[in-house]
């Protein structure tokens, strides 16, 4: 069925935005013929049947069982009819003819039962027919009277019967369907009032009477696309009914189709052209819709034909067009006319006076805005406040600020000397202060700006763009305290949160206000409340994007997504006969509903079952939006991961850097990358537990491969991790591998042998490094010192050779170094281990000796450009009082206590 209520709107649309109506006798006679008739008392018995069924769900199953079997009548008669071609494409409704599409239409009417009424144009006579087609006979003209006088009587269980009767010796007579909805109408069965109506009004579709009886009953059940449907019928039932055309104006204004609701006010216009409020309702309609010159003209019309007694809203709306237009001597001319028309009697209302100093404005004279200022005081009300706003408006978007401060003070000034009366707008007046300070600001005079963002925050306390203004101008002028004041929550939090609404956070809460006072704290020095500022909103925002990154495009609309499309094709009517009126929405809008109404039928046709798509997470909003796409943002975050170091905070500082570099690696410069890699080694090196940065100090090693200090990093890193770190030993073999002459890592390998006690491994690794520099001490040291580790071992046999080639590696080194104190004490130790006590005794009196120099600690590669201070603690590098211990356990052992003691006394005492 829906093809009729679409078929009906599309006429009504075109005799609506037409001339009003078709005039001739022709037309008209051709209109009258227009209608639709059922075939037989059956059909017409079967449709009443179903209209007055009530809306439970066992009628509606009926209802739509009854629905089902028309549609196979239908369809089967089109098959008959128009057999279905091989290869042929069925034409969408928006490409037939307008022939083709009667068609249709006819040929859907009659599977509903209702067929179109014609008569041959042959012979046809001009005028009206006399008397009507569907008068009845006398028996039916009987049943009706009885059943209007038992309609009156209220006796309705006794007067359907007698309707019902007149239905199927008359199918076609409108006055029992009209009756039955009159009677459902007064019985409060809204459903079915309806339905009777709508039968009646489509059997007698040029009774405009009929079609205006449903339009309250619509309009009640807010059924906006059957009022529509019903508005447009009676407008082309009768052309001339300009209560209708109000009903159709008001209702595509409200649809915001201004074009067709100008139109229709023009009309409306054409035949009252004195009802001076549908004329501007049409400007502003034409206003809207961008059509400037048709609303002008509509204007100018009436304006040059009043002489006396000016609407002064229409001037005033015509000047505004003309500005709009940018016809600066209309509108002058037009002011200068109302002027001379009033002579002395009065002034010119205020609107137009204001309007007047804005033409010469823009004209480069401003005298006439400061007659303005001088002489106008204005009464406390809506209407002055927005000319004054207007004007101070157009004043600021010329440049002429100084002119705009003043204008914009009118409206603060008119509320303070009025603060008695009823009108006081106080956001308006916050409004207006802003536009001061802006202007102040525009101007350069921040230190008259300040004051009136703060008239501004007392009735805008939670607008965040001005306490960030405020505090940035605060800022300039050396006042920081103040700014931070201003920044900082209230002490009593929780009543300033009970007058927030629920659903929006406090400002103090707000991640702007939060990052602005955080920057002003880091500035200040103040690093903890820097920190306790901003740390948890950044981590929540990093948080959140990490998550949402998680969420991964739908490449499948989910049903509940699909069904809110549909829903703009409206609601089915199941207690309606008459279905599928067209929708109240956009092209675009119902194309969108037809294709996701066919993908649900689709769906549900082939069993899909969507995964639970529909309770897919949605993005969440961060606390701090656009963290990681500001450079200014990126900024703060590297200072509040230096500052979390300095801090102590490690774990919170590789938090935040973990993060920022997972998420931002597409729009982080390459220089703060290398920043916060490098402030994560740095975090590694000194935190309790380096296991969580070490891939930082593994990556500056990957950068420096051929560096000593940052082996030097990595190896103190790892040597403090307790438990085996299978990344480690990964990481090595594979730079073994990838770098075979690279000596560091092929040492630490030796190392972590030697640490489990796998001394033969070791030796292996230490000649490999030997190979590559036999120059270096510390790869002969160790060398010598696996080979004697390896002597000492049960399952050598020629431990004596194995001795003498370590001790040869250990001269080597000795010589390397220039026998320097730490070299003799390492020989005196390695004598000292295998129990050559009395070598090693010289040894250990040798490296007493000789006195060493401290020397600075090697930086790190991160630390190469910092101006840190060294640490030179006295002794550092001298190992006199490990000998001097060691000196006098060979000679407690020996005997030579006083020896022993003498030489504690010496070097070991403090």
């Amino acid at each position: 069925m829906s093809a009729v209520t679409e078929d009906g709107v599309q006429r009504a649309s075109a005799a609506e935005v037409g001339d009003g109506g078709r005039d001739g006798d022709e037309d008209f006679e051709e209109d009258e013929e227009d209608g639709f008739e059922f075939g037989d008392a059956e059909e017409a018995m079967q449709c009443v049947e179903m209209a007055g069924r009530s809306t439970g769900a066992g009628a509606m199953r009926a209802q739509a069982h009854d629905y089902e079997a028309l549609a196979e009548r239908k369809r089967k008669a089109l098959a008959e009819e128009q057999p279905q071609r091989e290869g042929s494409k069925r034409p969408r409704p928006d490409d037939l003819s307008e022939a083709e599409a009667a068609t249709m239409f006819d040929q859907l009417m009659e599977g509903f039962g209702l067929r179109r009424k014609r008569r041959s144009k042959d012979g046809k006579k001009r005028g009206r027919k006399k008397g009507t087609k569907n008068k009845g006979s006398p028996e039916v003209i009987k049943k009706l009277g009885d059943a209007t006088l038992l309609f009156a009587e209220e006796k309705f269980d006794e007067a359907i019967p007698i309707l019902h009767e007149i239905v199927r010796i008359a199918p076609n007579l409108p006055d029992s369907y009209y009756l039955l909805g009159s009677i459902y109408s007064e019985t409060g069965e809204l459903d079915k009032a309806i339905n009777f109506l709508m039968l009646a009004a489509y059997v007698s579709p040029k009774d405009a009477s009929l079609w205006k009886k449903l339009i309250p009953l619509a309009k009640k059940k807010e059924d906006a696309s059957l009022a529509r449907h019903c508005i447009l019928k009676a407008m082309r039932a009768d052309p001339e009914d300009v209560d209708l055309k109000y009903l159709c104006g008001d209702m595509y204004r409200n649809l915001r189709d201004y074009q067709k609701a100008a139109e229709i006010y023009e009309q409306i216009v054409r035949i009252y052209p004195a009802n001076v409020a549908v004329r501007k309702v049409a400007a502003q309609m034409y206003r809207e819709c961008g059509q400037i010159d048709k609303a002008i003209n509509l204007l100018e019309d009436y304006v040059s034909t009043q002489t006396t007694n000016i609407d002064w809203s229409v001037l005033d709306l015509l000047i505004s067009l003309y500005l709009r237009n940018n016809a600066l001597s209309e509108a002058l001319k037009q002011i200068e006319k109302a002027r001379l028309q009033l002579r002395s009697q009065q002034k010119l209302p205020i609107q137009l006076l204001a309007k007047e100093v804005i033409c010469h404005a823009y004209l480069g004279d401003m005298k006439h805005a400061e007659i303005f200022l001088r002489d106008v005081h204005l009464e406390p009300s809506k209407d002055n406040t927005d000319v004054i706003k207007e004007l101070a408006t157009n004043l600021e978007t010329m440049g002429l600020y100084e002119y705009a401060v003043k204008f914009y003070l009118m409206i603060g000034d008119v509320a303070n000397h009025n603060a008695g009366s009823l009108y006081v707008d106080h956001k308006e007046m916050g409004n207006s202060y802003v536009k001061v300070a802006q202007c102040y600001m525009v101007l350069g005079d921040k230190r008259n700006a300040i004051p009136y963002f703060y008239k501004a925050l007392q009735s805008m306390k939670d607008n965040i763009d001005i306490r960030l203004t405020l505090s940035s101008l605060l800022i300039d002028e050396g006042k920081t305290d103040e700014a931070v004041t201003l920044l900082s929550p209230p002490k009593n939090q929780e009543l300033h949160s009970a007058n927030t609404p629920d659903q929006h956070k406090p400002w103090w809460c707000d991640g702007k206000v939060k990052m602005k006072l955080a920057n002003i704290y880091y500035n200040k020095g103040n690093l903890e409340d820097f920190v306790d500022t901003i740390f948890h909103p950044i981590l929540e925002t990093l948080n959140v994007e990490y998550a949402n990154r998680k969420i991964k495009p739908m490449r499948k609309l989910p049903n509940t997504v699909l069904h809110e499309r549909v829903k703009v094709l409206g609601e089915p009517r199941p207690d309606s006969i008459f279905q599928g009126l067209r929708p109240i929405a956009s092209p675009g809008e119902l194309q969108k509903a037809n294709r996701a109404k066919k993908l649900i039928e689709k769906r549900a046709a082939s069993n899909e079952e969507l995964k639970p798509n529909d309770l897919r997470r949605t993005k969440q909003v961060p606390p701090v939006p656009d963290l990681l796409t500001n450079m200014e943002h990126h900024q703060l975050v590297l200072n509040l991961c230096r500052t979390l170091a300095l801090l102590q905070r490690y774990w919170d500082a590789l938090q935040i850097i973990n993060r920022t570099l997972k998420l931002g690696n597409d729009v982080l410069t390459n220089d703060n990358k290398e920043e916060l890699r490098s402030l994560g080694a740095q975090i590694a090196y000194r935190a309790p537990d380096p296991s969580h940065g070490f891939k930082y100090v593994r990556y500056v090693v990957q950068q420096h491969p051929y560096s000593l200090s940052a082996w030097n990093s990595y190896y103190k890193v790892i040597s403090r991790i307790e438990d085996r770190f299978p990344h480690h030993f990964k990481y090595i073999l594979r730079t073994r591998e990838e770098k075979p002459d690279c000596v560091p890592p092929i040492i630490i390998s030796g190392h972590r042998f030697t640490a489990i006690s796998q001394h033969q491994s070791a030796a292996r690794d230490y000649l490999e490094a030997y190979k590559l520099d036999p120059e270096n001490p510390l790869i002969n040291l160790c060398v010598g010192t696996a080979l004697i580790s390896l002597a000492l071992g049960f399952r050598l046999q020629n431990k004596n050779q194995c001795i003498v080639q370590a001790f040869a590696f250990l001269y080597r080194y000795l010589r390397l170094c220039g026998e320097s104190q730490e070299a003799l004490y390492n020989i005196a130790r390695a004598y000292h281990h295998i129990g050559l006590n009395t070598l090693a005794a010289v040894y250990y009196e040798k490296a007493l000796a000789v006195e060493e120099e401290d020397h600075p600690i090697p930086k790190l590669p991160y630390e190469a450009g910092s101006c840190a201070q060294e640490d030179l603690r006295p002794g550092y590098c001298d190992v006199r009082r490990e000998a001097a211990f060691n000196l006098h356990l060979i000679y407690k052992k020996s005997g030579a206590t006083d020896l022993a003691r003498q030489i504690l006394k010496t070097y070991c005492t403090v």
